[in-house]
Formats: C-alpha cells, structure tokens, sequence
C-alpha cells in the first residue's frame, strides 16, 4: 500500500465535514495531523481541529501555500470565490484540488481556475469512522494515482466508490442528503413509541438502534432489503399490519419524492454556479 504520511493536506473550511475527515484521515493513520491544515474565519470554533493538532489559519491562502492535497469544504456558492482569490497560489503550487460542495460540476470548477479536480461526495455519518458513504469523480487531467489516494483518503470514512459524474447529483439527492430523511424517519418512530407509552428517551434509543441494526443487516448480508422486510412480516402479525399503515401513509412514495426533488436541486446549483 501507498504511503501518503509524507503529502501535506489542507481544508478550505473547518466545519463538521472537515473535521470528520481530518478526524478519519488521522485514525487511520494516513496522515499526521502536523501535516493537515485548515483555514476558517476565526469567529468559528476550530477548537477540535485544533486540539487533534491541526494547523487552523485564518487565511486561505496560508493553507494553500502549504498543501500537497487541497479538500474545498465550502458552501457551494463560496467555492468559485475562493479558487479566484487562491488562484496565483494554486497555479504555483499545482495541488490536487478535491471538493465536495454539492452541485458544482467540474466544468464549474476548471471556470474559476483551471487545475486537477475530483468531485467527492460525502454524508455527515462519516463523523463516526466507518459509517460515511463517499463517492468520487477525478477530471482528466487526474492520474490514476490521484485516483487512488482520493479512495484510500474517503475508505477511511466508509463506504467508498467511483462514479462517472453524470451521477453524482442524483447520490447527493440519496446518500448526501439522506441522513435528513433517517433522522426524520428515527424521529417518527420515536413519536409514534411515546404515543403508545414509552418514555421518550428509551423510544428514541429503540428506534436509533432499530434502524442502525437493519441498515447493517442489508449491507452485511447482501439480501435485498425486500426479503429482509419479508423475514419480519409474518402472516396475520403485527408487523404486516404495520407495514399496510406505512403504505396507506405513502412512506415509500415520500421518500422517492424526496430523492428526486434534492436529485434536481443540486442539478440547479450546478447549473447557476456555471452561470457565474
């Protein structure tokens, strides 16, 4: 395997995602935490990247003058702003540039300044080592060894695979704005013990755990989660009565729905970030 300990990382950006990634590139052992930077404005709390032992700045360019690997963890409509004021810095320095704004296409990227791209998209469950779902879309001026380190830098999250980028809105509309949804989801069964009695702390632990267990039972067994749903309901039992409710309440039809409206979303972001 690769050894990366040696390249310098920097995160245009110090929020809950950056610190999630710096947080997995460490435990994994990837890269020393003396060799990460970060930059945000210094009205922000950057104290648990500070306390791992990153380098937080407040300029941006403090980090892009030290970066092998540059990871844009801005709002979408900051991203061409700051690869403008960076410009000079990431010309003369040439790093690999990885950003995870949702909806900005690489064509809207390569606008503001051209360099090597890879679009990432990553869920907020990567702040528990393990448990995020990433996926990447390198440019072509990429090598396949750009490539590689982008994977082995996101495999520490989670789930990881490469995508062509037609993709890649319709993963944020799934997996990158999925978390809202299951949380909405675990609330709801919550409501729905405390209804029936339950004390809502035990309720809302229940459902969390529920919903956690089945999750690892479709990624560990490989079963669709249709028969997995199957195994549960039982005929004349309380879970298939259950599940007509949830059908009459149109649970899969909201879910879909919701899918497809964040799907077109970040579609409409990345067209009116090209428009700029």
């Amino acid at each position: 395997m690769a050894d990366y300990s040696n390249l310098t990382v920097g995160f245009i950006g110090a929020g809950k995602m950056a610190t999630a990634m710096a947080t997995g590139f460490f435990n994994a052992g990837l890269f020393k935490p003396s060799r990460m930077f970060a930059s945000c404005p210094s009205e922000w709390d950057s104290s648990e990247l500070q306390n791992m032992g990153v380098q937080v700045f407040e300029a941006n360019l403090d980090v892009t003058e030290r970066s092998d690997v540059i990871i844009l963890a801005v709002k979408p409509d900051t991203v061409a702003p700051v690869l403008r004021e960076v410009s000079q810095s990431l010309s003369k320095k040439q790093p690999l540039i990885i950003s995870i704004a949702a909806g900005i296409t690489i064509a809207a990227l390569e606008k503001a300044h051209s360099g090597r791209y890879v679009r990432v998209m990553p869920n907020t469950p990567a702040v528990n080592p393990g448990y995020g779902a990433s996926v990447f879309c390198p440019d072509f001026k990429c090598s396949p060894d750009d490539a590689k380190l982008v994977e082995r830098m996101f495999s520490c999250l989670g789930f990881c695979s490469p995508i062509p980028e037609y993709l890649m809105d319709a993963v944020t509309g799934l997996s990158g704005s999925g978390p809202a949804y299951v949380f909405t989801v675990i609330e709801a069964l919550s409501d729905g013990g405390v209804k029936m009695g339950l004390p809502r702390d035990l309720s809302t632990k229940l459902a969390a755990q529920t919903v956690l267990g089945a999750a690892k039972m479709v990624v560990e067994s490989g079963q669709h989660p249709a028969v997995l749903r199957d195994n549960v309901a039982s005929a004349g039992g309380t879970t298939i009565h259950g599940l007509h409710a949830l059908e009459q309440g149109g649970i899969r039809n909201a879910l879909i729905t919701a899918v497809e409206a964040a799907t077109k979303r970040s579609i409409e972001m990345g067209q009116s970030s090209q428009k700029k």
